[in-house]
């Protein structure tokens, strides 16, 4: 391993309560320059990868009664793996990921990052600034520019919008929710209770014969989950359909699983779902932290219902402190957390990372999680829990990995991990073309790669929403 692969894998390892003997079994090779950034992108990227291969090395090890079998993590592969949703090609076409409104703006102290690629959300951020729905960038530019940046963040949040005043490092450690973060690891995982171990029969692939339901949207989640199906797992996605969804989205995302809409509100479609989640083994949730309390998804509920389950439960800001029931989107969290400071520009504009690195570290490592639990369950037993949020991802990059071997750390005052450079990256070797019912696709290869596993998803995605809410078999 690299001396930034080396950093960053053990403590993401033993946040997983997996064995550190098994690190000698990882090596990565490739190009390293795939993620150009002053914070050391690559390293998260490489790592969090790294962490999610060898936790399926090691459950379909120990279903297949084998030794874990080698990992090797491929710096293209990986790179490309996280430009997935810039690079994805519906016949020929690309897919714009932001909306106009979804960009930095000047405000009257500082600066201001939003977020409005749903309707919903740009209508909301409209109305908060007292704006009419067909207002455009030039009107929006102008009602911030009026306004303090934590004003604007005050009141848009209030109105049910996204959007949050870009604060250095130091800023966000001096904030109760920063000060909050810097306390947890990037992860936990626990045992909640003694329920017993359930067997998992020989299989080829670490999942295969395993039921996820997938709660969770752009982004994180849904990484984690179509990884859950490229190695083996019947993934069914439950979305509302009172919320609107990008096929776009899911054309990246939604590969290997299928994807249904249920109306958990409704007494039918409630039904519908309680009956899924009777014969489920793993439930990862991406919406605020109680959000989907109301359902019986509270993690203790799922607990006492189900013992033995799996639950992974993913959010932006964490479950805990004041912003807890915020929205939030890696953009967002980039911009509150210190990292627009970090690869801004000399003249004090604010950047962003070379790619939604939050995001998709953040979904690699609630996979790890997901296939640790299910190896620790298969082994000892209990309901096992899984809580990650891209705040958390965020401050080991910049208070982690980013920390120079002498103890500088950007977030309090020093120079960031590495400059930005490199150039000339060709992702075409790890993209794939395929089928599907929308026309021909061009995506990226998974990076999870370990001896004797899968090359590839054993479906393309179809169209959002249009799949029965039932499992494939059984």
């Amino acid at each position: 391993m690299s001396s930034g692969d080396a950093r960053g894998l053990p403590p993401i390892w033993s946040a997983l309560g997996a064995d550190a003997a098994l690190l000698e079994r990882v090596s990565h090779t490739g190009r390293r320059d795939g993620l150009p950034a002053r914070l050391p992108v690559m390293e998260l990227a490489g790592a969090s990868v790294a962490a999610c291969s060898l936790a399926a090395a090691e459950l379909g090890a120990v279903r297949a009664g084998r030794p874990v079998p080698r990992v090797r993590v491929d710096g293209g592969a990986v790179a490309t793996a996280f430009l997935s949703d810039r690079l994805v090609r519906l016949d020929g076409r690309s897919w714009t990921s932001f909306a106009p409104l979804s960009r930095f703006w000047r405000a009257a102290d500082g600066w201001v990052r939003s977020h409005a690629n749903y309707p919903h959300h740009r209508a909301r951020l409209l109305a908060a600034l007292g704006l009419p729905g067909d207002a455009d960038v030039d009107a929006v530019a102008g009602a911030i520019a009026e306004r303090r940046a934590v004003e604007v963040e005050d009141t848009v949040y209030a109105a049910g919008g996204l959007a949050v005043a870009v604060r250095g490092p130091l800023e966000w450690a001096a904030h109760e929710q920063g000060a909050l973060v810097a306390r947890r690891p990037p992860l936990t995982l626990e045992r909640v209770d003694r329920a017993p171990a359930r067997a998992l029969g020989e299989a080829p692939l670490p999942c295969a014969g395993l039921r996820v339901l997938d709660l969770t949207r752009v982004l994180a989640g849904p990484v984690a989950t179509r990884t859950l199906a490229l190695l083996g797992a019947d993934v069914l996605r439950i979305d509302t359909p009172h919320l609107p969804e990008s096929q776009e989205a899911h054309n990246d995302t939604g590969t290997g699983k299928r994807s249904a809409l249920l109306d958990l509100a409704g007494r039918a479609d409630h039904r519908v779902f309680q009956e899924l989640l009777a014969s489920a083994d793993v439930v990862v949730t991406g919406y605020r932290p109680g959000a989907l309390d109301r359902f019986g998804l509270a993690p203790e509920s799922l607990a006492e219902r189900r013992p033995g389950l799996v639950v992974a439960l993913l959010s932006a800001w964490g479950g805990y402190g004041p912003w807890h029931g915020r929205r939030g989107f890696d953009s967002l969290v980039q911009a509150a957390t210190g990292i627009a400071v970090l690869e801004g520009s000399a003249s004090g504009e604010p950047g962003a990372l070379p790619a939604q690195a939050l995001d998709h570290g953040t979904g690699y490592l609630l996979a790890a999680a997901v296939l640790r639990a299910l190896t620790e369950q298969r082994r000892a037993g209990g309901t096992r829990i899984a809580r990650l949020a891209l705040t958390q991802t965020a401050h080991w990059l910049v208070h982690g990995l980013a920390a120079t071997p002498d103890g500088a750390d950007p977030g309090g005052g020093g120079s960031p991990g590495r400059t930005a450079g490199g150039g000339g990256f060709d992702p075409g070797p790890w993209l794939v073309e395929r089928d599907t019912p929308m026309g021909r696709l061009r995506y990226a290869r998974s990076p999870v790669s370990y001896g004797q596993g899968p090359v590839d998803w054993s479906r393309p995605p179809g169209r959002w929403g249009a799949d029965a809410p039932v499992w494939l078999s059984g």
